[in-house]
């Protein structure tokens, strides 16, 4: 019995921790955009999850030191089946899957290889409030997403 009482209060915490970091989905509509206000952005990066078409797709957003701001999508372009692919350690983004490192610094700019596959700035609309990725463009990219385990057939 005492086993079991002991078990309650980690099986809460548990439940606790993986309740607070599941975000809800949004669906984009084929007339509509993801809109990213700028007052969440930081220097820490932010994932925002959506579904396109059905197709779940997620995109890493922050500033850099200079308040520049960074966008890719969060799948590695070498190795993009494992969703959530990236996680910021410091001031550095890391591919969960192959371990390779990248400034944040390079998030958004650096296109081929192992990193995240980049937004540039002429690739979405900035305003003084909100970042905005037409649909039309994350339509353009869904085959990035299609090798995630979640939107892959089940065998």
């Amino acid at each position: 019995m005492k086993r079991f009482l002991l078990m309650i209060p980690m099986v809460l915490l548990l439940l606790t921790a993986c309740g607070s970091k599941q975000a809800p989905t949004a669906e984009i509509p084929g007339d509509g955009a993801l809109e990213i206000p700028v007052s969440e952005l930081s220097e820490k990066i932010q994932i925002y999850s959506f579904t396109l078409d059905g197709l779940n797709m997620e995109v890493l957003a922050a500033k850099d030191a200079d308040g520049t701001v960074r966008t890719a999508f969060n799948t590695c372009q070498v190795c993009n089946g494992s969703r959530k692919a990236y996680f910021q350690e410091s001031d550095h983004v890391v591919c969960q899957n192959c371990g390779n490192s990248f400034s944040k610094e390079d998030v958004g700019v650096l296109s081929g290889g192992c990193n995240p596959y980049p937004i540039f700035p002429e690739d979405r609309a900035d305003t003084e409030d909100t970042v905005t990725i037409s649909y039309d463009f994350l339509k353009s990219a869904e085959g990035l997403f299609t090798r995630w385990k979640e939107n892959s057939p089940a065998d």
